[in-house]
């Protein structure tokens, strides 16, 4: 679905990003881990083309991403950043709803899909407040149910990209937003999340894609790349790593 092949990035004159090589496949989550600098929100910022690569190839249903027509990608690729703002009273059913603008699937579909999304992540009871006197994890789960409604209906086209999702949210939503991520996945949307919380990625994604001096570190399942001494190399932290006793993933101990 989405492939990066060799890339390097630079922010300004610094090289953050070297050498990246990697594939998103249709139906997968795949979550991306590092310290702070490691080039997580960099390599975000490439594939939503908002960064031109210093080097390297990326392509988006096999064609170039740079080819891609803005509202064409629009309707296949949705993005949350780590942070979005509105500075205008509109209500939550009108901000989610701007997810669905690429698309011309009409009225009651549209309205279909919005009251989906709002369910899906908890929102459906704020759908007549004003978005400017929600909280900050209300806004977080307006948003994310707006790139929802973006891709609903798109399957096996569509790509999610959710730039640390669960920032700002208690723990009951943190779960439900990842629950939300693999419930796309399941549909057949390809899903790269960016997350700090190492238990949360292990639980929910299918593969980790771990970050270090902007380099990648490890790339493979779970079990693979959380290992005790992978951790304490690059977090720089002793940590014990046992199996989670509910589900067959690694749980991580500091």
């Amino acid at each position: 679905m989405l492939r990066v092949e060799e890339l390097s990035c630079s922010r300004g004159a610094r090289l953050v990003l070297q050498g990246i090589t990697f594939a998103l496949k249709a139906g997968e989550v795949l979550a991306v881990l590092g310290t702070n600098g490691a080039g997580k929100s960099t390599l975000l910022a490439s594939l939503t083309g908002e960064l031109t690569p210093h080097s390297g190839n990326i392509e988006l249903s096999g064609r170039p991403l740079s080819q891609w027509p803005a509202q064409q990608r629009a309707r296949m690729m949705a993005v949350l950043p780590q942070s979005s703002s509105l500075a205008f009273p509109f209500s939550v059913a009108e901000v989610v709803d701007m997810g669905r603008l690429p698309h011309a699937t009409g009225l009651q579909q549209d309205r279909w899909i919005v009251e989906q999304a709002m369910a899906a992540t908890d929102v459906m009871q704020l759908s007549k407040r004003s978005y400017l006197t929600l909280s900050g994890g209300e806004r977080q789960r307006v948003h994310l149910a707006r790139v929802l409604a973006q891709i609903w209906d798109v399957g096996e086209q569509g790509c999610l990209l959710l730039d640390e999702p669960t920032a700002s949210l208690d723990l009951a939503h943190q779960q439900l937003i990842l629950q939300q991520a693999r419930a796309m996945a399941a549909r057949g949307v390809a899903v790269m999340v960016v997350l700090h919380d190492l238990n949360l990625a292990a639980r929910y994604a299918d593969r980790l894609l771990l970050l270090h001096q902007g380099r990648i570190e490890a790339l493979g399942g779970p079990w693979q790349v959380l290992s005790a001494e992978r951790i304490a190399s690059v977090f720089g932290v002793q940590a014990r790593v046992e199996r989670h006793p509910l589900q067959n993933t690694p749980l991580i101990i500091i």
